[in-house]
């Protein structure tokens, strides 16, 4: 059996989401090889310590480049803050190790295009983190729509709002700032973009407007006040080259909502409705039922939708946010061991990063611009 080690560089939220995924997917998916959790990163040494005991890893460090470096690390995982991941992620290839990063890719395309090439140059996997597409019942989405069910797609409406941010009171951080952070709520909220893209096709045109709602925010231990730098929301119409048109908006000061994402696709034939704070139900709706019985029906996720056997036998119990990571784990793993093309990789996010690149420039100059 093959061995997959992997070093964590990372122990926030997004970091513990990944240690969990790593420790249970051997137990969920039957996958031919043993992965180790082998090296984990953080530059405070205290907590580099603390949670390579919680996490279950069996080394810590508090340097990232000494992991990287490592001979007994196969796989870097890079859950650190936006403006690091290009430095690790081309450290790591120029290593020769596979990449797991998590989104947005880098602080821009020019950035995302480097990382992606160096990566196939190097002939390493990569695989970045839009865990929501590995949601079974996007999965049956898709299954529908390439089926035919629906008919032709003429249309895209998605949304990724969050509240995270909308108390002004919330102190100035590292996501607030451009060199830090890059975008704001488009670069953290991208999961719609790579959504729509998994759905409907690729994006070729983009008109969008973006706005900072909350201008200046408080800095801890300070009696000053930072400029946010990036935009709290933005939305853009969009033109996608299979001939559907379609919207998405993006927010992270929308009072009320958790986890907003959202999407609505809506074909010739029918229409799917989807909502990820109801992530086990999707809706479907049919023009070939009879007049006096159409509406949208509510499918449970069950067994016999993509991958949700793997984690329960009995349909309408529902997967969490956790398990949609174990499935991304278990794409990467089976990536290198089978040599099997992994999606979304480096060139999958680079398409997320242009569609933003585009959406900001659109915005700039006050017009469509192609992505």
């Amino acid at each position: 059996m093959k061995e997959v080690r992997v070093g964590l560089i990372g122990t926030g939220y997004m970091g513990k989401a990944h240690a969990i995924a790593l420790r249970a997917m051997p137990a969920v998916f039957p996958v031919d090889a043993r992965v180790i959790c082998e090296l984990l990163a953080d530059p405070v040494a205290q907590r580099a310590e603390k949670y390579c005991r919680e996490f279950c890893f069996n080394r810590w460090t508090d340097d990232w480049q000494a992991l990287v470096a490592d001979e007994a690390v196969d796989v870097v995982d890079i859950c650190a803050p936006n403006f690091l991941h290009y430095d690790m992620a081309m450290a790591a290839i120029a290593q020769g190790k596979h990449v797991y990063c998590e989104k947005p890719l880098s602080l821009s395309a020019e950035q995302s295009l480097e990382m992606t090439e160096a990566a196939e140059a190097a002939g390493v996997k990569t695989l970045v983190g839009y865990n929501y597409a590995k949601n079974p019942a996007t999965a049956l989405a898709k299954e529908i729509i390439e089926s035919g069910e629906i008919g032709e797609v003429i249309h895209f409406r998605g949304t990724h709002i969050e509240d995270y941010l909308a108390d002004p009171s919330i102190p100035y951080s590292w996501r607030l700032q451009r060199k830090m952070a890059g975008l704001g709520a488009l670069g953290d909220l991208c999961h719609i973009i790579n959504m729509a893209q998994l759905l409907v096709g690729g994006i070729e045109q983009v008109c969008a407007d973006m706005q900072t709602v909350i201008k200046r925010r408080p800095i801890v231990g300070s009696d000053d006040m930072g400029e946010v730098e990036n935009e709290d929301q933005a939305h853009m119409m969009m033109r996608f080259t299979a001939g559907a048109i379609g919207t998405i908006e993006c927010s992270r000061v929308a009072h009320g909502r958790k986890l907003g994402l959202t999407y609505e696709v809506t074909g010739t034939k029918g229409s799917l409705v989807f909502d990820q704070e109801r992530q086990n139900e999707l809706q479907f709706y049919s023009a070939a039922d009879a007049s006096n019985r159409q509406g949208f029906r509510t499918i449970l996720v069950g067994p016999e939708h993509p991958d949700y056997a793997a984690f329960c036998c009995a349909p309408g119990h529902g997967l969490g946010f956790n398990d949609q990571k174990i499935i991304e784990v278990r794409d990467l793993i089976e990536g290198i061991v089978n040599e099997r093309a992994i999606w979304p990789d480096f060139r999958a996010a680079l398409a997320v990063d242009n569609v933003n690149a585009a959406a900001e420039r659109s915005f700039l100059e006050q017009r469509w611009v192609n992505v």
